[in-house]
């Protein structure tokens, strides 16, 4: 009998389906791993842990946290979100681990990108570093503003696999130099759904804005809203359509894709978001506007807002009431609101007798899937809703008939630079008020100029619409107000507002305040249910799950 061995060689076979280090160290590995760490801007990778629909870019579920957004539907379903718009946390609760799995799947994927350019000696890759950096930047400050105290992963920490490193505080210093390395690397030439020089500059700028450093970033927002490269859509509502994709407005987006199959580059994180039924049969009636976000569209006659006073009259609503008389074919009676509005209210929320985004009247009760006893309200979102003639090119599924919208979603947007170099140009060391106007009015002319929605017969606006740019800002207390107002009005229902409550030092009074008017406005038991948002909800807590994991390594957050 003849006995064989296997040689060395063996044991240096890359396995069948997979590439070795060296097969990599190439352009085009360079290009696959880097178009891996763009692919987890909305969240989804392999061997993620918590919740699959808090992972997502468009950090939807933040809203229901403050003011903008009830979770919707029935109380019952999803218990976990629940207790998240009721202020009852727990460290262990999955949403907050579905968020955290997925930033850091995105830093160990830059790493990987910057890895691997070190060991390639010839090629110039300046452009896919500048990238790299970038998103790391950019995940890492999707954590800094989530957690605060996190754990920086470095290249070397990858290379070692020493993944279990301590949160002593924030990593600010890290981020600002990500973002001024990718400055100084990438090309300012614009690219759909790639990072660029100019992207870089706005969120270095926007990474100072969290920071209160004014003077620095006014200095990069006010040169990129000044001397970039973009520009506002005409039209409001193509920042959330089909048409409107990658368009002037669009600066950093994430690319999402639906075809007639099963859509995994379709938006799986939003797949809850639609009416509970409606003019779709669509599932699952989550993330409904509120009653306090409605109001804040009313204008003063004069065609500008009640920025101190919105609260104190009510947008008439239909809450209480159903669509159809018993014979179930006679509509209620009931008569949209008459008052001056904000033509982008109802760009921004669905309410009865207002067009759906072209399906047709929104006919109330019929397509909310709440119950009168749930904390839901009347209304519906519309900014992440497909536009009836584009179902077709927007429409995707997901893996249990659910919808996964091919929607782009804007994470920057050029309205958002007028608005934030409008807020550093008020605060910053030597105020000016004039230009900060000037920016807000850029974004509130838009919102004059634009087409409104249209009544059912398409011959007149659907509704009392009032909007005019201010005439000054008297002082910068006035101004303040106005710039935040503003943001408010334009971003409403796109992930923004808590994370603006929070850094403006001002979501414990702002959402307390939220919470007791709202109660009063869908009125029933289950508002005791709510807590009281305390200063530790200024952060989210570190995942339970994380902690554990690290052995220790990892510290909680304050007060939890």
């Amino acid at each position: 009998m003849m006995l064989g061995a296997c040689s060395d060689d063996f044991t240096e076979i890359a396995p069948t389906g997979a590439l070795s280090d060296e097969a990599l160290q190439n352009a085009t590995g360079v290009d696959l791993k880097l178009t891996a760490a763009y692919s987890v801007l909305d969240g989804e990778r392999i061997n993620r842990q918590g919740e699959a629909v808090s992972a997502g870019g468009d950090n939807w579920w933040t809203d229901v946290i403050a003011d903008d957004a009830h979770r919707g539907s029935t109380d019952s379903d999803n218990t976990e979100l629940f207790q998240l718009e009721t202020l009852d946390w727990q460290t262990g609760n999955s949403w907050f681990l579905g968020r955290w799995s997925a930033l850091f799947g995105g830093v160990n994927r830059c790493n990987a990108v910057l890895e691997l350019i070190s060991q390639i000696p010839d090629g110039d890759f300046s452009q896919q570093k500048g990238e790299a950096l970038f998103l790391r930047g950019y995940y890492n400050f999707e954590l800094q503003k989530f957690y605060g105290n996190v754990p920086f992963i470095s290249v070397e920490n990858l290379t070692n696999k020493e993944f279990n490193q301590p949160n002593p505080g924030p990593i600010w210093a890290q981020i600002e130099a990500d973002f001024q390395e990718a400055m100084s690397l990438l090309s300012s030439d614009v690219v759909n759904g790639r990072a660029n020089s100019w992207i870089a500059e706005a969120f270095l700028g926007k990474a100072y804005l969290y920071q209160e450093k004014w003077d620095d970033a006014f200095t990069l927002l006010n040169n990129v809203a000044s001397e970039g490269p973009y520009s506002l859509n005409p039209e409001f509502v193509n920042n959330f359509n089909f048409a409107g994709e990658n368009s002037s407005e669009s600066m950093f987006a994430i690319q999402f894709v639906s075809d007639d199959g099963r859509s995994f580059n379709g938006n799986g994180a939003g797949t809850l978001n639609f009416p509970g039924g409606g003019p779709l049969g669509t599932c699952c009636g989550f993330y409904q506007p509120t009653q306090d976000l409605v109001n804040i569209y009313q204008t003063d006659g004069t065609g500008l807002p009640l920025l101190n006073n919105y609260y104190d009259t009510d947008v008439t609503s239909d809450y209480g009431l159903a669509s159809f008389e018993e014979d179930g074919e006679t509509p209620t009676d009931f008569t949209p609101f008459e008052g001056p509005l904000d033509p982008r209210l109802d760009y921004t929320v669905s309410r009865r007798g207002i067009d759906y985004n072209g399906f047709g009247l929104n006919p109330g009760k019929e397509w909310i899937r709440a119950g009168f006893t749930d904390i839901s309200g009347p209304y519906l979102p519309k900014k992440n809703i497909y536009q009836a003639d584009e179902v077709d090119a927007n429409r995707g599924t997901g893996g249990w008939g659910s919808d996964w919208s091919g929607i782009n979603y804007n994470v920057m947007r050029f309205a958002d630079v007028l608005l934030m170099a409008a807020e550093a140009a008020v605060e910053k060391s030597t105020p000016d008020l004039p230009l900060a106007l000037s920016y807000v009015n850029q974004v509130r002319e838009r919102a004059k100029s634009m087409t409104y929605v249209q009544n059912e017969a398409g011959d007149a606006a659907a509704a009392n619409y009032q909007i005019e740019p201010y005439g000054t800002f008297a002082t910068q207390e006035f101004a303040r107000d106005a710039v935040r107002f503003e943001r408010r009005l334009e971003f409403g229902m796109e992930g923004h507002r808590l994370f603006d409550l929070r850094r403006w030092g001002i979501a414990q009074e702002t959402i307390n305040a939220y919470i007791a008017r709202e109660a009063e406005d869908i009125s029933q038991s289950n508002y005791g249910r709510f807590g009281t948002y305390t200063e530790k909800f200024d952060l989210f807590p570190i995942p339970i799950n994380a902690i554990d994991q690290s052995g220790g390594v990892l510290t909680q957050n304050p007060g939890y």
